[in-house]
C-alpha cells in the first residue's frame, strides 16, 4: 500500500532519483447534495459528481477550491432533470441512475462506475486524482488486458490505441508524418473503451496539454493535463454507437453540409493566378471529370494578407467565381489568422484601434512570423473579436464565395515552439487567460467565428468550412482534413484509421489529401488513394508547391480514365452518402466507420486497419500497395456480394480476393439495400434518376434502410423541408419483400419515385413491395 496519501512516479526520461511526486486527494472528509450535483470535500481537494443523462456522469476535481462547472468551450449538453437514488454505508456511497452506478470509497477517495448489470466501465483503486504543486493534475484508472481503445481524435498508427500514448497540443507538423508523430494539429481528449464486446467512453474536457497514457503500466492507463482542474465525462454506452451518440450529446453534432461540399475538391499549393484556375476548370469540363470545389491557396492574396486578393494575379475575383459557379464549380479561399503588421493594411489597423489581437499581460500585442512576415493574431477567445472577425468574411461572401479554408489555426508560428508565446494573455469572455491554458482551442473558436459570419451573410445557404486545427465539438462548425501528409504508400495506409479514429471521435466529415502533399505522387498511388477518397466522407486532392502536380489527368489517357471512373462513383454513391451525413447530424454517427463499430463482439475487427464500412452494410477493402493486386480481405458475419462482379461471399472467415489496379474491392451485405443516383455533367451533378439496390437473401433477415433528401443547399430541412423514407426489406427463402414504414418531411424533389432493383434473387423468391407482388425492377412511389 502506498504510503500516506502521494506517490511517486519517474517519467521516463528521468533518472530513477528524480521521482515526482503527486498528491493524492486523499480521504472523504464531508460531502453534501447540491443544486449542482454532489460535492464532496477531501483532504487534498474537492470534489463534483453531476449526471447529465441516465448514461452520462461528470466528475470534476479542483486541488484547491471548489470546481468551476462553468469552465468548458465546447460542451453544449445540459444535465437533465433525474431520480437519483442514495446509498451510503461506512465506507462507500453509491449514486445510481437508471443506468449508472457510481460508488465512492471513502477512505481513500475512489470512483468506480458500474452500469446496472454490474459491468465495470472504470474504477480506481491504488491510484485515483492526484495533482502536483506545480499545477498538473491527473486521474489514473485501471486496465484490463482485454481492453481496447479507440479515438483520441487526429492521431496517426494503427486503429487500436492501446500500448499508446498520446499528446494533445494543437501543432504545424509538416513532416514527418509517421506512426510515432505526436501531437498533431487537432486536440480531441475523448475515447472509447471497448472490452468484451462493449463499449463505454471518457472525455476528459481540459483546454491544457493534456496527456493521455494507455503504454506505461500494465494494469492502469491515466489521463493528465499541466494544469486547471480535472474534469471528464463517462459515458456508458454499451455499444460503440451508443458511446459516440453520448459523446455527441454532449460536445455537438455536425449540420448537414451542402452536397456540392460532398463532391470531388481539386486543390494546389498553388493555383497561382486567374488564368491558371480558369484553364484548370475547364479542363474538368472538357475532360468529362466532376468536380464541385477548386480551392484557392496563399497565392491568391496581396502579399499574404487576409481578406485581399492580389490584383495583378486575380484582377476580377467576382467574375472568376461568377463564370466557375456557372460551370457548376464553387471557389473556397484559404484564411489564415495571422495578420499582417502593416500600418496602411485596413484590416491591421482596424485589429489595433478595436483592441482585437492578443496581447502580452503589460498590453504589448503580440507580434508573431507567419506567411505574410511579423503579423498579429485575434484574440478568439473573445465574442467581440469573433464576431468582428466573422462579419470580415462579407469580402469574400458578397463575391460569391460559400466556403473557406481555414490553415494555420493551431495557431502555427515560424519559430521554435512553433506557435504563440503561451504567456499571452486570451481575454476569455471577463475570464483572462495565458495562451498556455486556451492553445488547444483557438482554432475550433475561429472556425465559430468563420462559420457563424458565413451563416448570417450567406442568405440561408449552408456554410463549408475546412479546417486543420480544432478542439472537441469542431464539428458543429467545420471539416476536418488531417494535414500536410506526403505522397506514399504507407500515408495512404496510414490514413484509414487515422479517418476512423476520427470519425470516432465525433467528426464524421474528415479526409486525407487524396494522392499525398507533400513529395511527388505516382500515378498508380494517386489511382489507388482516388478509389479510397471515393469513399472518404471529405474528399479533396491536393499538392505542395514544388511537387508534381497531380490533377486527375496528369499521367496519361489510361489513368485518366480509372481516376474519372472513380471520381463519378462519388457522384453516383451520393445519395447513400448524403443519407449518412443526416445520420450523423441527427446521431452523430461517423459516415466511414471500423468495422468494429458494426461487429463490437467480432475480436477480429478490433485492429482491422485495411477495410472501413460506408454506413452499416457497405465494406471496402482497398488495394493499399504498390503492384498488388490481390489481397486478403475479413468478412464478419453474414454473406456479401461484391458491388460489381456480384460474387458472394460467406461471412465470418477471411478470403482472397482479386483486384486490377482499376478495381476496388467493394462489398454489400445481403438482406441490405443502397440508394444510388446519376452523374449528369458538371453544371447539373445529380441527375432524377434514383435507385434503390436490394440486395436479396435467402436466410431470413430483417433491414431498415433510411432514404433522406432535401434541397441540398439551404437550412430549409430545419423547418421540415425535406424527404425521410424509412424501409424495412424482409428477406425469406421464398420472398424478398420491401415496405414503406414511415415518410416525414414536405420536401418535393424533382424525382417522383425510387426505381427498384433485386440483386441476386434466389429461384422461387418474389418480389413484394408495399404488399404486392412485383416483377424483379420497379419503383417505390412517394
Amino acid at each position: 500500500m502506498l504510503e500516506d496519501t502521494s506517490f511517486a512516479i519517474h517519467p521516463g526520461n528521468n533518472t530513477e532519483t528524480e521521482a515526482i511526486r503527486f498528491i493524492d486527494i486523499g480521504n472523504l472528509l464531508d460531502y453534501r447534495k447540491s443544486s449542482h450535483g454532489y460535492w464532496f470535500a477531501c483532504d487534498h481537494g474537492y470534489v463534483v459528481v453531476r449526471f447529465y443523462h441516465p448514461s452520462i456522469v461528470r466528475i470534476v476535481m479542483n486541488p484547491t477550491s471548489n470546481p468551476d462547472l462553468n469552465q468548458s468551450q465546447t460542451v453544449v449538453a445540459k444535465p437533465e432533470s433525474l431520480k437519483i437514488t442514495e446509498q451510503e454505508s461506512s465506507e462507500w456511497i453509491m449514486l445510481q441512475t437508471e443506468k449508472l452506478e457510481v460508488t465512492i470509497s471513502k477512505q481513500p477517495f475512489r470512483i468506480a462506475v458500474k452500469d446496472l448489470e454490474g459491468r465495470v466501465l472504470v474504477q480506481e483503486k491504488e491510484r485515483g486524482m492526484v495533482f502536483r504543486e506545480n499545477g498538473e493534475v491527473m486521474v489514473c484508472k485501471e486496465k484490463t488486458s482485454e481492453d481496447h481503445f479507440y479515438g483520441f481524435g487526429e492521431k496517426s498508427g494503427f486503429l487500436d490505441k492501446n500500448g499508446e500514448k498520446y499528446e494533445m497540443w494543437n501543432s504545424d507538423v509538416y513532416a514527418p508524418h509517421n506512426p510515432e508523430t505526436d501531437p498533431l494539429y487537432q486536440s480531441i481528449p475523448f475515447f472509447m473503451t471497448l472490452r468484451h464486446g462493449k463499449a463505454h467512453g471518457i472525455f476528459f474536457d481540459n483546454t491544457f496539454r493534456t496527456t493521455f497514457d494507455m503504454k506505461r503500466y500494465e494494469h492502469m492507463y491515466t489521463f493528465s493535463a499541466a494544469g486547471g482542474q480535472v474534469d471528464y465525462y463517462v459515458m456508458a454506452g454499451p455499444e460503440p454507437k451508443a458511446v459516440l451518440e453520448q459523446y455527441t450529446s454532449l460536445t455537438g453534432r455536425m449540420p448537414i453540409p451542402a452536397k456540392w461540399a460532398l463532391g470531388y475538391h481539386q486543390s494546389r499549393y498553388s493555383y497561382e493566378s486567374e488564368e491558371e484556375v480558369r484553364a484548370l476548370a475547364q479542363k474538368f469540363i472538357d475532360r468529362d471529370i466532376p468536380v464541385d470545389v477548386v480551392h484557392l491557396d496563399i497565392h491568391y492574396m496581396n502579399g499574404y494578407r487576409v481578406f485581399t486578393f492580389d490584383k495583378d494575379r486575380f484582377s476580377d475575383p467576382e467574375k472568376l467565381i461568377a463564370d466557375l459557379k456557372d460551370m457548376g464549380i464553387r471557389v473556397v479561399p484559404i484564411v489564415d489568422p495571422g495578420v499582417k503588421k502593416d500600418p496602411e493594411y485596413t484590416i491591421y489597423q482596424e485589429g489595433v484601434r478595436e483592441d482585437n489581437f492578443c496581447k502580452y499581460l503589460e498590453g504589448d500585442i503580440y507580434i508573431g512570423e507567419v506567411w505574410p512576415g511579423e503579423s498579429a493574431f485575434p484574440d478568439f477567445t473573445e465574442e467581440r473579436v469573433r464576431k468582428w472577425w466573422g462579419d470580415k468574411h462579407v469580402f469574400y461572401t458578397d463575391m460569391g464565395v460559400e466556403g473557406i479554408w481555414n490553415d494555420m489555426n493551431e495557431p502555427a508560428v515560424f519559430n521554435e515552439t512553433k506557435t504563440m508565446d503561451t504567456t499571452v494573455m486570451h481575454r476569455n469572455d471577463g475570464k483572462p487567460t495565458t495562451h498556455r491554458e486556451l492553445h488547444n482551442v483557438y482554432g475550433l473558436l475561429m472556425g465559430k467565428a468563420t462559420y457563424e459570419g458565413l451563416r448570417d451573410q450567406l442568405n440561408g445557404k449552408r456554410p463549408f468550412l475546412l479546417t486543420r486545427a480544432g478542439y472537441a465539438g469542431v464539428q458543429r462548425y467545420a471539416t476536418v482534413w488531417t494535414g500536410d501528409n506526403r505522397s506514399f504508400w504507407e500515408h495512404l495506409q496510414m490514413s484509414l484509421p487515422m479517418v476512423m479514429n476520427l470519425g470516432l471521435s465525433g467528426i464524421a466529415f474528415a479526409g486525407p489529401d487524396v494522392g499525398g502533399f507533400a513529395h511527388d505522387t505516382n500515378p498508380e498511388l494517386l489511382v489507388r488513394w482516388t478509389q479510397v477518397g471515393a469513399f472518404t466522407p471529405y474528399f479533396r486532392n491536393h499538392s505542395a508547391i514544388g511537387t508534381l502536380y497531380q490533377e486527375p489527368w496528369q499521367f496519361g489517357e489510361n489513368h485518366e480514365a480509372m481516376i474519372r471512373k472513380y471520381i463519378k462513383m462519388r457522384y453516383e454513391w451520393m445519395p447513400q452518402l448524403y443519407t449518412l451525413f443526416y445520420q450523423a447530424s441527427k446521431q452523430g454517427l461517423p459516415v466511414m466507420r471500423p468495422l468494429l463499430m458494426e461487429y463490437p463482439a467480432d475480436e477480429k475487427t478490433y485492429n482491422l486497419n485495411d477495410q472501413f464500412m460506408i454506413g452499416d452494410n457497405v465494406m471496402v477493402a482497398p488495394i493499399l500497395a504498390p503492384a498488388v493486386t490481390d489481397r486478403a480481405v475479413y468478412f464478419p458475419e453474414g454473406d456479401w456480394v461484391d458491388f460489381f462482379t456480384e460474387e458472394e461471399y460467406h461471412g465470418g472467415t477471411v478470403h482472397l480476393v482479386h483486384a486490377e489496379l482499376d478495381q476496388l474491392p467493394v462489398f454489400i451485405k445481403k438482406g441490405t439495400a443502397v440508394v444510388q443516383g446519376t452523374f449528369v455533367s458538371n453544371k447539373e451533378k445529380q441527375g432524377k434518376d434514383i435507385k434503390m439496390s436490394v440486395y436479396a437473401s435467402q436466410s431470413d433477415a430483417k433491414y431498415t434502410c433510411l432514404y433522406y433528401d432535401d434541397d441540398g443547399e439551404t437550412f430549409a430541412y430545419e423547418n421540415g423541408e425535406y424527404l425521410k423514407l424509412e424501409m424495412e426489406i424482409t428477406s425469406t427463402s421464398d420472398q424478398v419483400a420491401i415496405d414503406v414504414t414511415c415518410k416525414e418531411g414536405s420536401y418535393q424533389p424533382d424525382y417522383q419515385d425510387i426505381k427498384i432493383n433485386v440483386v441476386g434473387l434466389g429461384e422461387g423468391q418474389r418480389v413484394i413491395i408495399n404488399g404486392a407482388e412485383s416483377s424483379n425492377q420497379t419503383h417505390i412511389r412517394f
